[in-house]
């Protein structure tokens, strides 16, 4: 009878870590005065753990958020990074889209959550507004919440961007 109850799993991104990063990433939106904005959150097994969409989000924008973090976390790298590195690699794109059944979006807005020790946790996908500031509430909601987000984009970055 001890066998009875299931056991529990050791999770990587826990749902209460998860909803606080997709929480801060509408906040530092609203900040920024960004248009609205759908957030998801996947574990590091590329498991969908929370998504949130704001009202006036468009229905795609889960699809493709979900797309840029799952790419994030399927090449180990930022979906910016992906983007930059494949520019001119586009069969090598149109293969990496085919081998994932179409949830690969590399544009900035997929990034990687880090512990201290720079384990790979999850990752983060945000889709609403340009790519560019659908990474920054992606890397400024990472950070708020006490992890490293991969890009680690500096203050100047932002600044530039004009965020």
């Amino acid at each position: 009878m001890s066998d009875y109850y299931v056991h529990r799993l050791q999770v990587s991104m826990s749902l209460a870590t998860a909803d606080k990063i997709a929480n801060e990433a509408i906040a530092a939106g609203h900040e920024a005065k960004l248009l609205p904005l759908t957030v998801a959150i996947l574990d590091a097994g590329g498991t969908l753990v929370v998504l949130k969409r704001e009202d006036g989000s468009g229905i795609l924008r889960g699809d493709i958020a979900i797309g840029k973090a799952w790419g994030a976390l399927g090449m180990g790298i930022s979906s910016r990074t992906i983007r930059d590195r494949l520019r001119e690699r586009p069969a090598f794109q149109s293969a990496l889209a085919a081998a994932s059944d179409g949830r690969f979006i590399p544009v900035p807005g997929g990034v990687l959550v880090m512990n201290d020790r720079k384990d790979v946790i999850g990752a983060v996908g945000i889709s609403g507004d340009a790519s560019d500031k659908d990474e920054y509430a992606a890397v400024t909601a990472v950070q708020r919440v006490g992890l490293m987000p991969h890009p680690e984009m500096p203050a100047e970055h932002w600044r530039e961007a004009g965020l």
